[in-house]
């Protein structure tokens, strides 16, 4: 059982000098503890495949936050405590599909209004209970009218940054609250081409 011996990596670390402050001079920090070590390396792997899961940005809908080809992190939790809040970035499921039609088509877009909420889009502008509102994140200003649509219980409204190539709630209405998968919670890596 050579495998739980310490590692040569340990040796190495106990026995240069100037390594020797370091804190991961404790006797268990470079060992393998066997079958406890192993457990927790799969509980915490359940636990982040149950509550996280990473993504790719398919499409330039979200641009100039987020570019095609993005690998981004979604944390799935929070929704079972809360209700999504303005300016968040949610990933759900299409909408306009049936359910069980195909569950991987996943979008991702950020929530302008929630429940109660009456929208409008025109000269350019979105407003939000009649106050037009200042959007520092978009890619241009839309080009598009959306008449005075009121966002039902249990669903809220939502948009893409780059407003004139989203496909949105400007196209379909209010999305419902149940079809959200998660909350976009950062960008861990970005292609440099």
């Amino acid at each position: 059982m050579s495998f739980l011996r310490p590692s040569a990596l340990y040796h190495f670390l106990i026995t240069y000098s100037s390594l020797r402050w370091m804190p991961c001079q404790s006797s268990g920090f470079l060992r393998w503890s066997g079958l406890d070590g192993f457990l927790r390396l799969l509980v915490v792997g359940l636990l982040w495949s149950t509550f996280s899961e990473l993504r790719s940005i398919p499409s330039s809908s979200m641009f100039p936050t987020l570019r095609v080809a993005d690998r981004i992190i979604v944390e799935k939790a929070s929704y079972y405590f809360r209700s999504p809040t303005i300016h968040e970035i949610v990933t759900f499921r299409d909408p306009t599909q049936l359910s069980g039609d195909n569950p991987d088509v996943v979008f991702i877009k950020r929530v302008v209004a929630k429940e109660g909420d009456t929208v409008e889009v025109h000269h350019g502008r979105l407003y939000i209970n009649g106050v037009a509102q200042e959007e520092d994140f978009i890619a241009e200003q839309p080009a598009y009218t959306v008449k005075s649509t009121y966002v039902p219980k249990g669903h809220v409204y939502v948009l893409g940054d780059n407003r004139n190539n989203s496909y949105d709630s400007h196209v379909w209405g209010p999305l419902p609250v149940k079809n959200i998968i998660g909350r976009y919670v950062m960008c861990f890596h970005r292609p440099t081409n």
